[in-house]
């Protein structure tokens, strides 16, 4: 029975090399051998990272003072443990307001952001459209790799999820294209096969190749990689406090995975928050321009108001939200008009009830929104 066993076991194997599947075995190794079934928030370890330097210059955020003053709601706490919450911060004027932490989880821990690296990618383009590599939000894909001339695909429609490629975004099947651009180790193949199968720029449709092409036409416009980049473009002169890590494929380009895949904390996430509430500037400094900021936080299609170039929208207690969002129920919730950030690493999201988000992201907003109103 052993023998047959094993035999079978080579046998599968074989196959997934043979018909070009055998990043599966690297799935099941990651995943299934460490006790999880899906991607997590503590996997980065696991993959081939490029190091983001902490700012040479950190600039802590301020504390409120009242500063953990007000507890959490018993909704909010108890929403906190059903979904595994690992980082609550609440940043109220500018200042740290309120946060907490679950055991064996602090203020420095590194957990993957997920999508939220979509955000971070898009805020990269408006980075390169400012510094020159990158004319606007119109220009075509093609002027940066040959098989897109003429797809009419810009780099726009790529940030705004219009980009029309034929891109299956399966988060079950392992032989879906999200799973092999997760653990397979030539991402660049992957995307490059993608073709351009709907008009582009004429509607949203959430494709992670999307994000992952447009940092291909970042890294290629500005010669630099996307870590490189994204630490001299923020984590340097934003004083972000803490080295971060952006999870790589394992090829020999060491390609940034840049619709995902960023291990920070939850301070260091909310500063591309306050960067956008205050429309590109960070402290009195121009990062990107405050157009690019405008458009990014609106909606580009009015029958998808959820969205806007790399940023989710709500309307929640009607008010103008944007969000950054990964797909475990990471959010950095950013509210302008009342100079609030909200943000939430952990482990579980909540269910779809209709709504663009999941129930939770609703509570997070009610509860503390609650809690403020305690304080004042």
């Amino acid at each position: 029975m052993i023998k047959w066993f094993i035999g079978v076991i080579a046998i599968i194997i074989a196959l997934l090399y043979l018909t070009d599947y055998d990043y599966i075995i690297k799935g099941v190794r990651v995943v299934y051998l460490t006790g999880h079934t899906t991607a997590y928030i503590d996997d980065h370890p696991s993959f081939e990272n490029e190091r983001i330097p902490a700012s040479s210059n950190p600039q802590p955020w301020a504390v409120h003072e009242d500063y953990n003053k007000v507890k959490p709601t018993q909704k909010l706490s108890e929403t906190n443990n059903k979904f595994g919450t690992v980082a609550f911060l609440v940043i109220k004027n500018d200042s740290i307001w309120y946060e907490n932490y679950a055991k064996n989880y602090g203020k420095e821990s590194q957990t993957n952001s997920f999508s939220m690296a979509k955000s971070i990618t898009s805020a990269l383009l408006g980075k390169a459209i400012k510094d020159g590599f990158i004319t606007d939000l119109d220009q075509p894909v093609g002027d940066f790799y040959p098989q897109y001339a003429g797809s009419g695909v810009t780099v726009g429609d790529l940030s705004s999820m219009a980009s029309g490629l034929d891109w299956d975004e399966s988060y079950t099947s392992p032989f879906s294209v999200t799973a092999r651009s997760y653990y397979d180790d030539n991402l660049a193949e992957t995307i490059l096969n993608q073709e351009v199968v709907e008009t582009p720029g004429k509607s949203y449709k959430y494709l992670s190749g999307s994000t992952q092409l447009l940092g291909m036409v970042i890294k290629k416009a500005t010669g630099k990689t996307l870590s490189k980049y994204v630490t001299d473009s923020f984590w340097e002169p934003m004083g972000f406090e803490n080295e971060a890590l952006w999870q790589l494929d394992d090829s020999e380009n060491r390609l940034e995975k840049s619709y995902c895949c960023i291990a920070s904390n939850a301070r260091d996430f909310a500063r591309f928050g306050k960067l956008y509430s205050n429309l590109g500037t960070w402290k009195s400094v121009s990062i990107i321009d405050s157009s690019f900021v405008a458009t990014s936080t609106q909606q580009r299609f009015k029958e998808s108001p959820e969205y806007g170039y790399g940023f989710w929208l709500s309307d929640h207690l009607n008010k103008k939200i944007f969000v950054m969002r990964g797909i475990l129920g990471q959010y950095v919730i950013s509210i302008p008009e009342d100079n609030l950030i909200i943000v939430r690493l952990g482990h579980q999201r909540g269910n779809y009830s209709g709504k663009p988000f999941t129930t939770e992201f609703y509570d997070y907003i009610n509860e503390v929104y609650i809690m403020t109103e305690m304080g004042s």
